[in-house]
């Protein structure tokens, strides 16, 4: 008999993880710490909401200019429209959500920005068998391009999930490419990774470890990164084009993001939803980077997605 969806299991993994992460992110700083705040979701207009979560943030620090890792645990008795477009069956159906997302702004522009976050969904009540799935990935999106880091990137990607199958790597990386697009841009917003939602076709217990081995990848995926470029010389130029290229950041998060726009329309915290927002951006009408500049280079050879796991490109 397929084993039962374990919420019990899936929180106690997701508080571990955002402490590790957390930790990590910390460790690499080395000056800033986050801040938690912990948090009830009560909305006397809408007493069918509940659940809460854990906001930890880190601001001003040496490597990360902020840094935003997130748990929730939330439920209500009616899912909101984002969630009911391709699933009408779960219209009027209770519901809880689970998740870890983070998002890492750096100080260095050659560092590059990254965001991540797994997740679990249940629907259902006591008449009918409950809907659940995972979902989740990570993603990267650089200022400036480094193929070693690239094919670095996707290596432990591809690694995590191999364990379940080898036509994950290729399906997950291509609904990163796929989802993390702006499509008013006809632009990528970075190199991709992993990306996936409405996983439960391993089972309970094998899907569940497929999301732990996407969560567990991360820290090993972008600390070498990180610890690569963080002491690269930079000046104005180099700023001024993270700020700019961060402006694509804030299209894509609150135009198309579905995990923002879940948050809002169910009733979500906005601060914790929002956290994902950088703290400096720049907005430039009809800017386009000289030719054969590293800047140009991010849009000639890097957002445009790739196998870069293929000799070429590794």
């Amino acid at each position: 008999m397929p084993a039962a969806p374990d919420v019990a299991a899936v929180k106690t993994y997701l508080l571990a993880l955002q402490d590790h992460i957390c930790s990590a992110l910390e460790a690499e700083d080395g000056a800033a710490r986050f801040i938690e705040d912990n948090w009830r979701r009560a909305d006397v207009d809408q007493p069918d909401l509940g659940g809460g979560g854990r906001s930890r943030v880190l601001t001003d620090g040496a490597v990360f200019e902020k840094a935003g890792v997130g748990f929730s645990h939330v439920f209500g008795h009616q899912l909101p429209p984002s969630a009911t477009a391709h699933r009408p069956e779960l219209v009027g159906k209770p519901w809880q959500a689970l998740g870890v997302s983070l998002v890492i702004h750096p100080r260095n522009p050659y560092v590059p920005t990254s965001h991540a976050n797994v997740r679990f969904f249940i629907a259902g009540d006591d008449a009918t068998t409950p809907v659940w799935w995972f979902g989740g990935g990570f993603d990267l999106t650089p200022y400036y391009g480094f193929e070693e880091d690239c094919a670095h990137w996707h290596q432990v990607a591809r690694d995590a999930v191999a364990p379940f199958g080898d036509d994950l790597y290729p399906q997950w990386k291509k609904r990163c490419d796929d989802y993390f697009y702006l499509k008013h841009r006809a632009e990528p917003r970075g190199i991709g990774g992993l990306f996936f939602d409405d996983f439960n076709a391993l089972g309970f217990d094998q899907s569940f470890a497929a999301l732990r081995a996407v969560g567990d990848a991360f820290i090993p995926a972008y600390m070498p990164i990180v610890a690569r470029r963080k002491a690269t010389p930079y000046g104005e130029r180099e700023r001024d084009w993270q700020l700019y290229r961060r402006g694509r950041y804030v299209e894509f998060n609150l135009v198309w993001d579905r995990g923002t726009h879940f948050g809002l329309q169910s009733g979500g915290r906005t601060e914790s939803i929002l956290m994902s927002l950088p703290p400096l951006v720049s907005f430039k009408y009809n800017y386009a980077p000289e030719p054969g500049t590293p800047e140009a280079r991010l849009h000639e050879v890097f957002l445009k997605p790739k196998d870069w796991l293929a000799p070429e490109n590794a």
